[in-house]
Order: C-alpha cells, then structure tokens, then sequence
C-alpha cells in the first residue's frame, strides 16, 4: 500500500506536467472569450494577461499553479469569477448520486446475470445474456440517451427528458423521475461488460484444481459457485469497477451533457466551451487523482478478496 502511494505522487505530477501543457497549447488561449468581443481593447487585454500571470514564462506559470493546487487554491474562474473549488464542490452531488444509483443497479444487474451464465454455460440464458451484453457494449451512451429521450419523453411523457428536478417541485419522486433516464444508460453500458467479465471469471475458477478437487469430496454445487468461484472471481471484478467508478466520478461527459444533469461532466463541457481554463486544469487533475486512488484502492480490495494477490 505505502509503495504504491509513494509512486503515485511522481505520476501525478508527470500527469500534472502535461495537462498543463497540452491546456496551454490549444488554439485561443485563455483569454479567447475576451477576445471574441469587438469592444474590449487591445490594453485591456494586456492588463488582463499580467494580471492572470499570462504573460510569465510557461515554466514559472506551471509551478505557481501548482503549488497553489497543492494548497487547495485553485484559482478564480475565467468565466464568472467565482471560485473554482466552490464551482466543483456544487456539482459533485449531483454526479456522486448519478453514479451512486448507476454502480448499485449494475451490480444488482451483474453478480446474478454473470454467475447464472456462467453456472448455465451454453443455455438459452447465457445466450441471451450474451447478446444484451453485446448490445449494450456497442450502442454508444449518447445515441441510447437520446434514443430512451424520445421514447420515454416525448411519445410517452412517462418522464422528464432533462435536468435534475422540475423547477418548483421538490420531492423525491419528480427527482426520481429525472434520475431514472441517466442513471439506465451508464448501469446498461457498465453492466454490459461486468455480467461478461464476471461469467468469464467464474467459468475460469470452476475448473480450477482446488474447485474439481473440492466437487471430488462431495461439495454442493452452491457451495462451489458461492464459496470458491464466486470468491475468487470477485477480486478481478472489483479492480474493474473501481476503475469504472473513477471515471465515472470524474465526469460522465456525454451522459450528463445528453441530459443536462448538473454534475462534473456538464462543468467540463461548459469550461471547455468557454476555455475556462482553471476549471479545465482543477477538473483534469481531480480526474487523473480519481483514477489513480481508485486504482490502489481496487488492489487493497482485490488482495483483501484473494488473500494470493497480497503474496
């Protein structure tokens, strides 16, 4: 756990390094919505450039952003001037119950999909388990959005087709109603792959030696599939979901943007349509932190499962 910690921190900051870089080398630079309007002048830009430290060498800009992240101050907003930690921290409830609600309907989904095709190997179940799975993997997220928008929507009304509640009403079933729709399209994607995997993984531990030895000496086969193939298959499954849930958490882009739900992904959109550059920077480097973190959490996880990992 401490080593991998310590070589987390090198990463990051590579991670850090070109973020900023490859930020600071898109066309328009930050101050391009100031420069769209005919009546700010050329001075004014210019007072605005010194003013953000734009006008520093990239190396020194690099290391006084950083060092101000790594304070926890993460600058102003190109765009309303507001603080950027308080524009994130807005929007991440909003995400955090997205992808909450997403990850426990795609194990209620997984664990007993997977391990039923994969107890039923070959039968109509696992064939047709198999081909949703398929399905799902290849729709694209912001094609199914749209798709379940004008079904649900507008040929039914059964639900709101955007947002995260109806203006004036606040109670849990019109936000229910909106979460339903967003919340369907990352569990059908997730779960896609999970139920697979999750079979793949199941299959391949009952024909184990200690498994076929374990069957030898009269164990149930509930025995078998709950105690030792749905064990051992757990770890692998819990490195991919972690991996999942990081990304998730640091922005579903195109669900949230299908759906004007108000969370992380909808702010990046905005800021990168806006070149709102600190909020893209705060944005990246909390999602590169995500993956890492979520990355050694899954391998304490995994070897907390399968005590063999830990060797």
């Amino acid at each position: 756990m401490t080593h991998r910690c310590v070589h987390a921190i090198p990463l990051l900051f590579i991670i850090s390094a070109l973020v900023f870089l490859l930020i600071h080398a898109a066309p328009g630079g930050p101050l391009a919505i100031y420069l769209s309007n005919p009546n700010v002048r050329p001075q004014d830009i210019e007072r605005l450039r010194h003013a953000l430290g734009l006008d520093r060498p990239l190396w020194e800009q690099y290391w006084s952003w950083l060092a101000a992240f790594v304070r926890g101050d993460w600058g102003y907003s190109f765009s309303d001037g507001r603080p950027v930690a308080s524009r994130i921290a807005e929007r991440v409830p909003a995400t955090l119950e997205l992808v909450g609600v997403s990850l426990a309907c795609d194990a209620a989904l997984t664990v007993p999909a997977g391990v039923y095709a994969a107890v039923r190997r070959g039968g109509w179940f696992d064939r047709v388990t198999a081909s949703a799975s398929l399905a799902g993997m290849s729709l694209p997220g912001f094609w199914f959005g749209l798709v379940l928008q004008i079904v649900f929507a507008i040929h039914l009304g059964w639900l709101p087709s955007s947002g995260r509640a109806t203006p004036g009403a606040d109670d849990f079933a019109d936000h229910l109603q909106h979460l339903v729709m967003p919340a369907a399209v990352l569990a059908v994607v997730l779960a896609s792959g999970w139920s697979r995997y999750l079979r793949g993984s199941v299959i391949d531990v009952l024909g184990q030696p200690f498994v076929v030895a374990a069957a030898a000496r009269g164990a149930s086969r509930q025995r078998l599939v709950l105690r030792h193939a749905l064990r051992n298959a757990l770890g692998s499954l819990v490195a991919i979901v972690a991996v999942d849930a990081a990304l998730l958490v640091s922005g579903a882009v195109v669900t949230e943007s299908v759906f004007a739900w108000p969370g992380l992904g909808s702010l990046f959109t905005e800021a990168l349509a806006r070149r709102d550059y600190t909020v893209l920077m705060a944005l990246l480097m909390l999602s590169a932190s995500a993956v890492v973190l979520f990355n050694i959490a899954a391998d304490v996880a995994h070897a907390a499962i399968d005590p063999r990992v830990a060797r």
